[in-house]
């Protein structure tokens, strides 16, 4: 009865839906691990550098960011190799997202790209907005 109802109801609507996605927890131990940490002058330059990567990349279509991206620029900028391909599917039929989950999923991946500094989107950067995107749809503040 949940499947039969759930097809009733439009895409946008749905994704505003709470679906209680598990996240697993933090490991204490990860947390207070002395690791290579980033401090912020080097993430700052990062931020820096992929804004000015995007506005260079996007600048013939008038927008200065990625998520200002219009869908011709989205299949433009945002093509996927055969392993993103197969996880983002995977992730849109366990999870159930829109089409525009999936736009918007390809516009973080292209941003998580340009922050690591990489001209392609790799499966690591579609899973970290995939990841991003089921949270976001379960935060609650």
């Amino acid at each position: 009865m949940v499947d039969h109802y759930r097809a009733r109801i439009s895409g946008p609507l749905l994704d505003r839906i709470d679906l209680h996605i598990p996240v697993p927890a933090v490991k204490y131990r990860e947390l207070v691990a002395e690791g290579d940490c980033e401090d912020s002058p080097t993430i700052r330059a990062r931020i820096l550098a992929a804004r000015d990567r995007q506005r260079q990349r996007l600048s013939f279509f008038g927008v200065s960011c990625n998520a200002q991206m219009t869908p011709r620029a989205v299949r433009r900028f945002c093509k996927l190799d055969g392993a993103c391909a197969r996880l983002l599917e995977k992730a849109m039929k366990q999870v159930g997202l829109s089409a525009r989950a999936y736009d918007r999923i390809l516009r973080v991946s292209r941003t998580i790209a340009d922050l690591h500094g990489s001209e392609t989107i790799e499966s690591k950067h579609v899973a970290e907005a995939i990841q991003y995107r089921c949270l976001d749809r379960t935060y609650k503040p």
